[in-house]
């Protein structure tokens, strides 16, 4: 089917590791509802955090705080529990999507297995759909998991594009090759089931073009490269430089 060049390309910023740098030392700087209203400022078009069962970045606080702060829609990341899901129907976000976790990782190592979880995950999103959010899995760009991210009633998809950004991060090459082609395959199989497609993990200003070019993908969802990049040049620079990345790639 007709590719989707023609949809503009949403930015989610991802504002975690804002609050890393605040629980570095404790106290309340950074404050990560500011880096929420900058990233708003700079043309965001929604903020990404996810609240950890360690609380390890953001806290219950932050949410409520970044809710009250921006009038962007909000996406909150969490695992598949009952004390997430508990906490999502409370606050009601936007969209909530659903990742693996496990506490001895530094960040999001893969896809969630959404393939023979069907029954879980089923009864698990139905709550959450009620409550009026978006559900999106987070999964890796294998067809299996796309069509049973469908199955479970899952509305978007975010693919995990961890393993292109380690296989490209030195130009190009067979490995390299070989994911971009897995994720072109499954942002279009997704979007043809009627899946909404996202993308993010590990992207940056030097790899993310060929992601943005992906005409099914919606949506980029990008936090530690931008919050680290804000180091050296503001949030707003990284941002705005970002979506100039962006909008080349889809022209």
């Amino acid at each position: 089917m007709n590719g989707r060049t023609d949809q503009p390309l949403r930015l989610g910023v991802n504002i975690d590791h804002v609050a890393t740098l605040r629980n570095a030392r404790g106290g309340r700087d950074p404050d990560p509802a500011r880096a929420a209203q900058l990233a708003q400022q700079a043309g965001a078009d929604g903020i990404t955090l996810h609240l950890r069962e360690d609380r390890r970045h953001i806290v219950d606080a932050d949410l409520s705080a970044v809710m009250a702060a921006v009038t962007l829609p909000i996406n909150l990341e969490m695992a598949a529990t009952a004390e997430m899901q508990a906490i999502a129907v409370k606050y009601r976000p936007h969209a909530v999507c659903l990742v693996p976790e496990r506490r001895e990782e530094r960040t999001t190592e893969g896809g969630l297995e959404v393939a023979g979880d069907d029954n879980r995950l089923r009864d698990y999103i139905a709550p959450l759909r009620d409550a009026g959010a978006r559900v999106s899995l987070f999964i890796a760009p294998d067809e299996a998991q796309v069509e049973a991210a469908a199955r479970v009633g899952a509305q978007i998809v975010e693919l995990h594009v961890g393993a292109y950004a380690e296989h490209c991060a030195n130009g190009q090459s067979a490995e390299c090759d070989a994911e971009l082609r897995r994720l072109f395959s499954a942002a279009a199989f997704a979007h043809e089931i009627g899946l909404e497609v996202h993308a993010g993990h590990g992207l940056n200003f030097n790899n993310v073009g060929p992601i943005a070019a992906i005409p099914e993908v919606v949506e980029l969802n990008i936090g530690h490269f931008l919050i680290g990049e804000a180091v050296f040049i503001g949030l707003d620079a990284a941002i705005r430089e970002m979506r100039r990345q962006m909008i080349l790639a889809r022209m």
